[in-house]
């Protein structure tokens, strides 16, 4: 197999490998350096010793991305991406690996409950349970045995879906809150905003051109009661999975608020309202009915 065949077949399979590593890893740039790097290892590999190429390229991805997944932990940056914050189910309990094959992009509150797997189980139950993989090449690619990489999917399944419950729970509290705030700023009402912060809650703003700092929660709250067009434009969303809310006016993004919730009460905010930023964010609608 000549290099202009062999890159046209790599080609044919990278989305499905950006797919996989996108899964693992988490970031789409980190995804794109693991493909990268299967292609450059692939190129200089004996190709026509290789008898199935998706196979090889999908162990190889997995490789990388398992040892990229090992090396130290980089602190999660905050990205600001915004999701449409769906209505959380109440009693049913979906299986892990339809949450993560729900879409082509993992969104970042399933990543949450992803990084509460090690490396290994994370792989073993991608591969085998949302990509379909045999667990007989999902114990190839951890170097393991079959009975091993079974074991770590079984293991890895148990705990999302242990996870996955408290953290819905957890989530709806946090809507509440939200949506509380939301309408006590829209009212101008200082009591009820004064009653949904912890006492030493603290805001930080970015502008852009400037920072501000708000500590303690009457500053906080009178500062909110000036606001009650901009929460009147604003709704709920979900902002690298955490609580928050977007302001869109005239349809363009003019601000995001995460806040930071513990015991019931919000114990910090943090807003983006700086234009530069906020031009390549995307507030995503809910589907009807949710």
């Amino acid at each position: 197999m000549d290099q202009r065949e062999l890159a046209e077949r790599f080609e044919c399979a990278r989305p499905r490998l950006v797919a996989i590593a996108m899964r693992l890893l988490g970031s789409a740039a980190d995804a794109e350096d693991a493909v990268q790097e299967t292609w450059l290892r692939l190129a200089s590999a004996d190709a026509d010793s290789i008898r199935n190429l998706d196979a090889w390229c999908t162990t190889v991805v997995s490789r990388v991305s398992l040892d990229m997944l090992r090396a130290p932990r980089r602190a999660r940056e905050s990205s600001w991406q915004v999701e449409a914050w769906r209505d959380e189910p109440a009693d049913a309990t979906p299986e892990p690996a339809d949450l993560v094959s729900r879409s082509d992009s993992v969104n970042v509150a399933l990543l949450v409950l992803l990084d509460a797997l090690s490396p290994a189980e994370r792989i073993a139950f991608v591969l085998h349970d949302v990509f379909g993989e045999p667990f007989e090449d999902v114990a190839r690619a951890l170097g393991k045995t079959t009975a091993a990489a079974r074991q770590l999917a079984s293991r890895a399944r148990r705990r999302l879906r242990e996870a996955s419950v408290p953290a819905r729970a957890d989530r709806r509290r946090g809507r509440a809150l939200v949506e509380a705030w939301l309408t006590a700023a829209q009212e101008g009402d200082f009591d009820a905003l004064l009653g949904l912060l912890d006492e030493d809650a603290v805001l930080h703003a970015d502008y852009g051109t400037g920072h501000e700092t708000v500590t303690g929660a009457g500053e906080i709250a009178a500062k909110a009661t000036l606001a009650a067009r901009l929460a009147a434009h604003s709704t709920p969303v979900l902002i690298d999975g955490e609580p928050g809310v977007a302001a869109v006016l005239h349809g363009r993004v003019v601000s995001l608020m995460r806040f930071r919730v513990d015991d019931e009460r919000i114990t910090g905010l943090e807003v983006l309202a700086d234009p530069v930023r906020l031009a390549r964010v995307e507030v995503p609608q809910a589907p009807a009915g949710l």
